[in-house]
């Protein structure tokens, strides 16, 4: 291939002297195109020290996937030098400019796998890629590494902490997020106080402050109450609304679950219900706000209030909560919301539900944080719109093997990191050309 073609490719890889394109070798069959690089000069500085003009030992064969050229796959080869060096005495090999040292491909094929694998599962990247999963999980991991190395935390005041499953039934990780800049800001196996403790010495690593957490949303966890009060022991304490108000739709649906179970000839002839039907209708409805009901559920919602059910006062039980809640958060006064809150308890205790006694005997022992909780603006709602996202992203990859593998995906999803290679198919107009919409 004449010297042109050879030029044009050293041009379009980016390199620069001493290192051009000697060769290129075309191969339609195999759909396949190799660049033999060659290191030009006989002398360089030394990599250890910085010696200059230092004799080259020997050179050693290294080959690079790269980024496809039109349909073939393209692969990069060079005879890499070892400068022997007359000031260290060592002889060290040279560190090429197109990719990083240990790795079998270059920096811009890695660049473009970790864009494809922020929106895609890791394995459809690899065979898109036509690469080995394990290879580019351990690429991944590495470049997680790199940018969580540079993750800035030192302004992190508010934070969510939540659970979220690895492995149905048998694995959890602890998640920790920035609630004011909305983002990942540790993940680590388990969900005991332990986790707390290793996401102080986290912070720290990262220019945090435990004295500067003023706010943690978290759920009832005894666990990460512990935690806190170990690690975090400035943050105050406001458990999760959404997480209450499920207690209440647990400690419902305990009651439905017992009534129609042991009950449901009872029920039949005491309460005219009619079929199967009707219960489905209420399954639902009794979950759902009034306003999302369908005209079956609103059917057998009414139904339900005429009936001397205990379903009926566990419901209006759950729905009383989510009244308070809405009060208080109009209301903004944090007497009003003690004032409701107790009021609201007071009925749970006299109901002869016991479901929603033991609800009501587990709020009151963490009274201040629930009040807490219904007045602050930050919930933990965005941290289970996060988790929800990662077991859509464990179902698309059908499962993970391990959870580093989870963990690295979470914050490559998540963590919002400034310090990852760009996508190389970005096109460098400038953003506000980029978006400009023709018609």
């Amino acid at each position: 291939m004449n010297k042109q073609i050879e030029a044009l490719f050293t041009t379009a890889l980016g390199l620069q002297a001493p290192w051009e394109v000697s060769k290129v070798e075309l191969d339609t069959s195999k759909r396949r195109i190799d660049f033999e690089v060659k290191y030009t000069t006989k002398r360089a500085d030394c990599p250890g020290c910085g010696q200059v003009e230092q004799g080259i030992h020997d050179r050693i064969s290294r080959s690079w996937r790269h980024l496809d050229f039109f349909q073939f796959e393209a692969w990069l080869h060079a005879d890499v030098p070892r400068v022997q060096c007359t000031g260290c005495g060592k002889t060290t090999q040279m560190a090429v400019p197109w990719a990083k040292e240990g790795s079998g491909f270059t920096l811009l094929f890695e660049a473009l796998a970790l864009s494809l694998a922020q929106e895609l599962p890791v394995a459809q990247t690899a065979r898109q890629m036509r690469v080995g999963s394990k290879r580019l999980w351990r690429r991944l991991a590495h470049y997680v590494g790199l940018a969580r190395a540079q993750d800035d935390m030192h302004d992190v005041t508010h934070v969510g902490i939540d659970e979220t499953s690895v492995k149905r039934g048998h694995e959890y990780i602890t998640v920790v997020h920035d609630l004011a800049r909305k983002r990942l800001l540790f993940a680590t196996p388990g969900r005991d106080h332990h986790t707390l403790e290793a996401f102080a010495q986290d912070l720290l690593a990262h220019g945090g402050d435990v004295r500067n957490i003023k706010h943690a949303c978290i759920d009832m966890s005894a666990a990460y109450t512990k935690g806190l009060a170990q690690s975090l022991p400035h943050a105050q304490i406001s458990y999760d609304r959404f997480h209450v108000v499920a207690l209440a739709n647990t400690a419902m649906d305990e009651v439905r679950r017992e009534e129609m179970r042991t009950s449901i000839q009872t029920v039949r002839e005491t309460n005219g219900f009619q079929d199967k039907k009707t219960l489905r209708q209420l399954f639902w409805g009794m979950r759902k706000n009034p306003s999302q009901w369908t005209h079956g559920q609103i059917s057998a919602m009414h139904w339900l209030q005429r009936s001397t059910l205990k379903s009926a006062r566990a419901w209006r039980l759950k729905q009383g909560l989510r009244l308070v809640y809405s009060q208080a958060v109009n209301a903004n006064s944090e007497e009003f919301a003690k004032q409701a809150l107790i009021k609201w308890l007071s009925w749970a205790k006299r109901s002869r539900l016991e479901p929603f006694k033991r609800l009501a005997a587990t709020i009151r022992s963490h009274f201040d944080g629930v009040v807490r909780g219904m007045l602050d603006g930050r919930s933990n709602a965005y941290v289970e719109a996060m988790n929800g996202l990662l077991q859509q992203t464990k179902i698309a990859a059908r499962g993970f093997r391990n959870i580093g593998n989870f963990i690295t995906i979470a914050y490559l999803r998540m963590s919002k990191l400034k310090h990852l290679p760009a996508n190389p198919m970005l096109t460098a107009l400038p953003r506000s050309v980029r978006h400009v919409h023709f018609c």
